[in-house]
């Protein structure tokens, strides 16, 4: 079997490698093994390789934080799974053609859905719908405001956003940008710049904001919050600019603003079992139905890990970089 691993931190070209290793045993107890299809590449996944995660394992080290494989065979007490079944990895080290694992980190996923979207499954849709749900209560009818929203969490926002009647405006960085949204139809879309927050005011005709969702940090996140309610949260889950989150203290103090930050692995560890695959069967569900997409730009075999990764960290981007460990899988 084949593993990527992390050998140093640095540039992705230099920090990759595909090594050769025995294949796993036969799976015993509640194991089972398993056939990695289809994982993308995140860019939670480029900061470990850089060093600029929050953990940095020891090296080299084995990653990934998502993806989706296929049962090969179990052991006799894995309870629920049979070989062919498709299954979301809940654990974490995917960047690999083949595994065994404990039955407890995999979820069997309901039969139909598109395999590259399901491979997507567990970081940005759960991303979008946890930040939705968890910081500001909303109503149909109410507006909430993100910027990065070109980005996979941010059109997947846009979507759901929209299954719940609520309307979204939509920040990106640049002109260009906006026509890779154009398709999912957004309430409002602006390009960052001069006036931000009086061009936030007359999108939502006054009907200001109570959710920002802020996936840039610097000092875009002041701007979005002056077009934001009074007592409104921004809730921050990436730094795609590399700056610090910034926000005055008048935005804090007097008009009683919240910055707050989002990580979907911690959530993760505060949920019941039982809620994990609630959250993600409502996922996949969506996927099956068409209401949940993702454009994927390009696919790659696992040997060029270093030039997805490369790609996946490249700016204008119109979709995600995924990787098929085990080949197409139309064959």
């Amino acid at each position: 079997m084949r593993v990527v691993h992390v050998t140093q931190f640095g540039p992705l070209e230099k920090s990759l490698a595909v090594v050769e290793m025995p294949d796993p045993p036969a799976p015993t107890g509640d194991e089972a093994l398993i056939d990695v299809l289809a994982f993308p590449i995140n860019p939670a996944d480029l900061l470990l390789v850089e060093g600029k995660y929050a953990a940095q394992p020891e090296l080299p080290a084995p990653l990934g934080a998502e993806g989706l494989g296929r049962v090969v065979a179990v052991g006799p007490e894995a309870d629920g799974l049979k070989p062919g079944d498709r299954v979301m990895m809940l654990g974490r080290e995917n960047w690999c053609s083949r595994k065994v694992v404990s039955a407890s980190t995999l979820m069997k996923l309901p039969d139909g859905g598109d395999p590259l979207q399901l491979s997507m499954l567990k970081v940005n849709p759960a991303t979008a719908l946890e930040i939705l749900r968890q910081y500001v209560p909303l109503s149909a009818g109410d507006w909430v405001v993100q910027n990065a929203a070109n980005s996979g969490v941010g059109q997947l926002l846009i979507g759901l956003a929209k299954s719940m009647g609520i309307k979204t405006i939509n920040i990106v960085r640049r002109e260009g940008a906006a026509a890779d949204i154009a398709d999912l139809k957004p309430d409002a879309v602006l390009v960052d710049g001069p006036n931000l927050a009086e061009r936030i005011r007359e999108a939502c005709s006054g009907n200001l904001p109570k959710l920002g969702i802020d996936a840039v940090a610097g000092d875009i996140t002041e701007r979005m919050a002056d077009g934001m309610a009074d007592g409104g949260v921004v809730v921050n889950y990436g730094m795609l600019s590399g700056e610090a989150c910034t926000m005055r203290a008048d935005q804090l103090i007097f008009r009683q603003q919240k910055l707050a930050g989002f990580w979907l692995g911690q959530v993760l560890t505060t949920m019941k079992r039982e809620q994990v695959e609630a959250l993600y069967l409502e996922l996949a569900d969506l996927v099956r139905n068409g209401q949940l997409h993702m454009p994927v730009e390009a696919t790659y075999p696992l040997e060029d890990i270093q030039a997805a990764a490369k790609h996946a960290n490249q700016g204008q981007r119109s979709g995600k970089i995924l990787v098929l460990p085990n080949g197409d899988l139309n064959d």
